[in-house]
């Protein structure tokens, strides 16, 4: 209790001396010590419960917390603070340190992108290890990962301009997310509780990134106003360490404040959920509508193929995020219908794209681009015909929410085991071209 930031310390001190109370006059009825117990927590309540009571109450301690932290909250999060600040400075000096070999980005932009993932995400990783306290198996299981990453993105011969390097750099940032995933859970990776809080945590540091950065692009288009006032250029600067680094920082940054103000963006989640689910759902059947009335219009347009794919993937994005922010105690409601129908015209929509996509591979033949398309539709395919299912019988209540968190998060490692095989596989079997 003393976590949320709507519970100040007398308040857990008051939960604490009733629930004490609470297990003396039990034990004194004649109860045993442990029942005692096991009974009075359930008397007082859940803690999410609790917390929302709190809450209402003392509204303004959340936006203090948000803004200035209370001051039971300041002493617990320095080390986690500094410990962010630390992170974030080292990933822009990280991102900087090629330079000094003479790989700047102006003069190898090349270099850069297919390292991304390699030079931002092992700051992150490792500040998920520290905070964590991890042992040193999973300190060992997370670096072997972007070592190998590492050297597959730079050890092997791509071909310029050909289509398995980016194919590469796009799944090793995938990979190397879900194994910096590792490190949050601590080497707890076979929970599917904690596959879930991930999830929740990714959901959320997309919230806080995007705001970080929408303010990154404000401050560097007023500093080359300011500076552009004065007579001078500031536009290299800009290009080459506010935006970079500021960008690198931001990942770690952004991370820190998910942990810090959680209970705040917890309250934005079932928001944004309930807001792009009639949108997304709208758009996904409008989608199919266009494909019945103009069959041919998917087969022609390589760029739409791609298109669909990224609609598909922020679909399961979506699911997942608000099943991440839902209570999985409560009945099924008319949003768990309207999730049904999204996710059921997406499954349509994934199965014209593998239509669509195994006509081309017969028209033009096979590459990496279309395979690794085509891999990821039947992914997609089993992921969202899985979730369709149990979201149907959980509607018609056959089944218990959890079973659907189960399967998503259950998933995880098979879009891991993909990413790692267009990594490391698809280069060498299309001579990494």
């Amino acid at each position: 209790m003393a976590d949320r930031p709507a519970v100040a310390q007398p308040d857990v001190d008051e939960l604490e001396a009733h629930l004490r109370d609470q297990i003396d006059a039990l034990t004194a009825s004649g109860l045993a010590p442990d029942e005692a117990f096991l009974v009075a927590v359930r008397r007082l309540g859940r803690i999410d419960d609790l917390s929302r009571e709190f809450a209402r109450e003392h509204s303004e301690r959340l936006w203090k917390q948000l803004v200035i932290g209370e001051p039971h909250a300041a002493r617990r999060e320095p080390a986690g603070l500094w410990t962010a600040l630390l992170l974030a400075i080292a990933a822009g000096v990280g991102l900087k340190l090629p330079a000094l070999f003479g790989v700047t980005l102006s003069s190898d932009p090349d270099f850069y992108l297919r390292n991304a993932p390699v030079l931002v995400l092992p700051f992150l990783a490792a500040y998920f290890l520290v905070r964590r306290r991890s042992g040193a198996a999973t300190v060992a299981a997370v670096a072997a990962f972007f070592i190998a990453a590492a050297v597959v993105l730079n050890a092997y011969p791509f071909a310029e301009a050909g289509a398995t390097e980016p194919l590469a750099v796009v799944h090793a940032a995938v990979a190397l997310w879900i194994v910096t995933g590792i490190g949050y859970v601590n080497g707890d990776w076979r929970s599917g509780r904690v596959r879930m809080d991930y999830i929740r945590f990714t959901g959320e540091w997309v919230v806080y990134f995007v705001l970080i950065a929408l303010g990154g692009g404000v401050l560097a288009a007023l500093t080359l106003g300011v500076f552009s006032a004065i007579g001078m250029d500031a536009s290299q600067f800009v290009a080459e360490w506010m935006l970079p680094c500021g960008a690198t920082g931001a990942v770690v940054i952004a991370a820190w404040l998910v942990e810090a103000k959680q209970s705040v963006i917890e309250n934005i989640a079932p928001v944004l959920t309930k807001l792009f689910t009639p949108l997304f759902t709208l758009m996904l059947l409008a989608l199919i509508a266009s494909a019945v009335v103009q069959h041919d219009f998917i087969d022609s347009q390589r760029d739409l193929l791609i298109i669909f794919d990224v609609v598909l993937i922020v679909t399961v994005g979506l699911l997942l995020y608000s099943m991440s922010a839902r209570d999985p105690e409560r009945p099924a409601g008319w949003f768990d219908t309207l999730q049904l129908v999204m996710v059921a015209a997406a499954l349509v929509v994934d199965l014209f794209v593998l239509i669509a996509m195994i006509g081309r591979i017969d028209a033009y033949g096979a590459s990496a681009n279309k395979l690794a398309s085509l891999g990821l539709n039947l992914i997609l395919l089993v992921n969202l015909a899985g979730a369709a299912w149990l979201q149907l019988r959980f509607v018609r209540g056959t089944v218990r929410y959890p079973a659907l968190e189960r399967w998503q998060t259950s998933y995880l490692p098979i879009y891991l085991a993909w990413a790692a095989i267009v990594v490391a596989v698809f280069p060498p079997i299309f001579a990494f071209a």
